[in-house]
């Protein structure tokens, strides 16, 4: 054979494996873009800084909320980006929802319980909600003992109790049932002037709402201000309706201690429905 009918070499080369900036980089933009779409429009989380919704909600506990159930508005995206014009997909929501929306005046998130819809009258006699002009429905059960930690110590008005072994708030606690029957428990540190409020009609595009530690609560019985009460909260500041919980913390935790992690978790809160 000769030089001139010899074979052509052929040129091989590796394919490359290793990823490049720009596909990083997109690959980025991707994921971003991604949990933007997911907090915006379908779950979000959230943090308890406060007492005022004990029982139920502990300072120091983290949950997701959906953000679907009242429609969409600016206050709706993350950062509250002014990407949506208006309200769209409004919707109420139901007496008795625990409601993540922005305050009026400061535009801050908070979150309580809806008491009143539009059109309703909503009083207090005694600590009593009255709802239409009719009472509803509150019956003393046990105690609420919630151990003293770091993130929690007892409020005026709260008495100390050693039933648990340590420290510890023992609060009075009242089972209130709307007419619609869902019920939930209240909390209630004995007469105070808040206890007596109103009655007053739920104006339209608006709703009433409460925290359910009810001496211990700025909400919708006190004038809307900042670092204050929240008035009547328009319907397009609700931003979300509690869930689940996903995590809970006692506030004992310390970054220089990983261990302290673990053991200032409140394990048995995990999972629990809002």
């Amino acid at each position: 054979m000769t030089a001139d009918s010899a074979p052509a070499a052929t040129a091989v080369t590796e394919p490359e494996d290793k990823e490049t900036l720009g596909s990083f980089a997109w690959f980025v933009v991707k994921l971003a873009l991604a949990v933007f779409v997911f907090r915006a429009f379908f779950f979000s989380f959230y943090s308890i800084p406060s007492e005022s919704m004990l029982p139920r909600l502990w300072n120091g506990d983290y949950f997701i909320a959906a953000k679907w159930p009242y429609g969409y508005s600016k206050w709706s995206m993350p950062f509250d980006l002014p990407l949506i014009p208006g309200h769209i997909l409004g919707s109420l929501p139901e007496r008795g929802d625990v409601v993540v929306f922005k305050h009026p005046v400061d535009h801050v998130d908070y979150i309580k319980r809806v008491i009143g819809l539009p059109g309703d009258s909503v009083a207090m006699r005694g600590g009593q909600v009255v709802l239409n002009g009719v009472p509803v429905k509150r019956v003393q059960v046990g105690d609420f003992i919630l151990p003293v930690s770091p993130n929690t110590s007892c409020a005026w008005g709260a008495r100390n109790a050693a039933a648990t072994g340590q420290r510890a708030c023992d609060y009075l606690r009242f089972r209130e049932t709307l007419p619609s029957g869902k019920s939930y428990d209240t909390l209630d540190f004995g007469p105070t002037l808040q206890d007596n409020f109103g009655p007053i009609i739920v104006p339209e595009d608006t709703v009433f709402v409460m925290g359910d530690n009810r001496d211990n609560s700025m909400d919708s019985r006190f004038p809307a201000k900042p670092e204050g009460g929240v008035g009547l909260v328009p319907e397009e500041l609700l931003v979300a309706r509690a869930s689940a919980m996903v995590w809970s913390t006692d506030g004992s935790a310390s970054w220089l201690k990983p261990w302290s992690w673990f053991t200032a978790a409140r394990w048995n809160r995990f999972g629990e429905g809002i």
